[in-house]
């Protein structure tokens, strides 16, 4: 019983600290934390929480940091900063001037920055340009359907965020993923077409498509051949060669030539689960997602009424590795369902721990490898 009120003594201080940091951040006058918002965001028996997060679908690592960013899948949710040592989280994008730097020679069709108020950021993407300095990808669906690009300044012990541009989508068309290549060209994948749905992509039916963007060209063009069941998660090879996309209908990740993406060259399925986001992470292809037969959901996504089943039934969640050459998968690390967190879609390692994105969820997970971290 000591033992179990210790943990519960530094979940509370870790709850107040974290939103402290955010009003702070944004300017806020900092109030009350009551014991019910503290008990609320309590760590469970594997996971510990930042919370307040808004369904944060996929995160990056800012290369040779201690710092992650986090997406935001709602409304107004934006970016999030997180501090993997004092385990703080803060809103990263704020619209202040100083984070304006539009280079309107390079993103001519993007005439503002995005909206702090509706910045609805879902899957993100992060490539180094020089030591120090990164791009930051974000498919954006709040005031617009585009690809915001910023610029990151990690030299400094706390990096700096600046918006520089945008690349809107077609009409009618939404990214669920963004990834680049080393020439600036950018692909992001679109999960269902007009007049396509999710239900259409359970049953294995083509709803989706990879679309590039390249410097200088205007406009996203569909690349023919790449239209799968739930184009998800996607990334770009180191030698600029392939792209690999998360067919989410298939649990599969399907491999294109980039000088030939009329059709696929590899293609595998996820052992046991649902790959959401895919990224390269230190020379580690990783990958997270649900469980595909999860015993406490009834097992497999039903399909009721003719509308797939929404997966808010807390399912248990896999993360792996995949060698794209063989395409062999390796677990690094699964569990089953968790009772207060659901939809993990997106994973990172920093040292010895996982951290984890999600979906549906209010809050940032981390675990370590074997469960144990420091509290």
């Amino acid at each position: 019983m000591v033992a179990h009120r210790a943990i519960a003594g530094r979940a509370i201080r870790h709850v107040v600290f974290g939103m402290l940091t955010m009003w702070l951040a944004v300017g806020m006058t900092p109030r009350a934390v009551s014991a019910s918002e503290a008990a609320e965001c309590a760590d469970s028996p594997k996971l510990r929480f930042i919370c307040g997060a808004e369904r944060p679908e996929d995160v990056a690592r800012i290369p040779g940091t201690r710092w992650l960013v986090f997406s935001g899948f709602a409304n107004g949710a934006g970016l999030k900063l997180v501090d993997t040592a004092s385990y703080s989280m803060r809103l990263w994008y704020s619209g202040a001037p100083e984070q304006i730097q539009h280079d309107r020679k390079g993103f001519p069709r993007c005439s503002s920055p995005p909206s702090v108020e509706t910045f609805n950021a879902q899957g993100i993407s992060l490539r180094t340009v020089e030591p120090g300095m990164h791009r930051l990808y974000v498919a954006n669906h709040g005031g617009r359907e585009a690809i915001e690009v910023f610029s990151i300044d990690a030299r400094a012990d706390e990096p700096e965020l600046s918006w520089i541009g945008c690349a809107p989508l077609p009409d009618g068309i939404a990214a669920n993923s963004v990834a680049t290549y080393s020439d600036g060209t950018i692909l992001a994948s679109v999960l269902t077409h007009p007049g396509t749905s999710i239900t259409d992509f359970v049953l294995g039916r083509t709803t989706g498509g990879v679309y590039e963007w390249r410097p200088g060209s205007g406009a996203f063009k569909l690349l023919e051949g790449t239209q799968l069941p739930g184009n998800n998660g996607i990334e770009t090879s180191p030698d600029d060669k392939e792209f690999y996309v998360v067919a989410f209908g298939w649990r599969s990740v399907v491999v294109f030539s980039r000088a030939d993406p009329s059709k696929p060259l590899r293609r595998a399925v996820a052992p046991g689960f649902m790959p959401d986001n895919i990224h390269w992470q230190e020379g580690r292809l990783l990958l997270a997602g649900m469980q595909y037969d999860e015993p406490a959901c009834g097992g497999l996504r039903k399909i009721v009424d003719g509308k797939a089943d929404g997966m808010l039934c807390r399912r248990g969640y896999s993360v792996a590795q995949l060698d794209p050459a063989s395409m062999e998968f390796k677990l690094i690390a699964y569990d089953g369902p968790d009772s207060v967190y659901n939809g993990v879609s997106a994973a990172v390692l920093v040292g010895e721990d996982l951290w984890l994105a999600s979906y549906q969820s209010d809050r940032v997970a981390v675990r370590g490898l074997g469960y144990s971290i420091s509290r």
